[in-house]
């Protein structure tokens, strides 16, 4: 069984919890989304796996988990992507934010998310548990897409990247 890290609103840790029981409870806890950009400035995207207890069949960004109980973020995040996706590198810590939302099944997804950018230029290898299918797109294209389907993408991808700090971190890394 897996436990994820409850915090409080300053994301000082206060124990852990049962991931799916904090789900259904909406207890505030730390998660990670990672999204790495390829030299042409395109995100790459995955497709959350069916199989997944919420949220599956949903475009998404490159990656997203919890650290475990005990577990350096900046390790958290390779692992995960190495286990998603089959992408051996790290990425960089950009900011974090809290947001709550209802998903289906009653879960609540109420999580402290820390935001990690990296660079990829290459093809990932899915692990299809977690991932059924994966794409490189411009934040244009991208941003037209979840405008005109906004229920085929996770709520979180569209907070992040409405995120004023998400616009900030990518002017300064020259994309926009």
């Amino acid at each position: 069984m897996e436990h994820v890290i409850l915090v409080d609103e300053h994301d000082a840790e206060l124990g852990t919890m049962e991931k799916l029981e904090a789900h259904q409870k909406g207890m505030l806890h730390r998660a990670f989304s990672i999204l790495l950009f390829n030299s042409r400035g395109e995100l790459l995207l995955q497709q959350r796996s069916l199989n997944k207890y919420h949220s599956g069949g949903l475009w998404t960004n490159t990656c997203c988990s919890h650290p475990l109980p005990n577990e350096d973020l900046q390790l958290a995040t390779k692992r995960k992507l190495l286990q998603e996706m089959g992408i051996d590198l790290q990425p960089t810590f950009a900011f974090k934010f809290i947001y709550k939302a209802a998903l289906e099944n009653e879960l609540i997804e109420h999580e402290c998310d820390h935001v990690f950018i990296g660079r990829f230029d290459g093809e990932p290898s899915l692990n299809p548990e977690e991932a059924m299918d994966w794409r490189f797109e411009n934040l244009a294209s991208l941003k037209n897409s979840i405008q005109e389907n906004p229920q085929l993408f996770s709520c979180w991808f569209k907070m992040i990247l409405d995120h004023p700090e998400f616009s900030a971190k990518l002017h300064s890394l020259g994309h926009s």
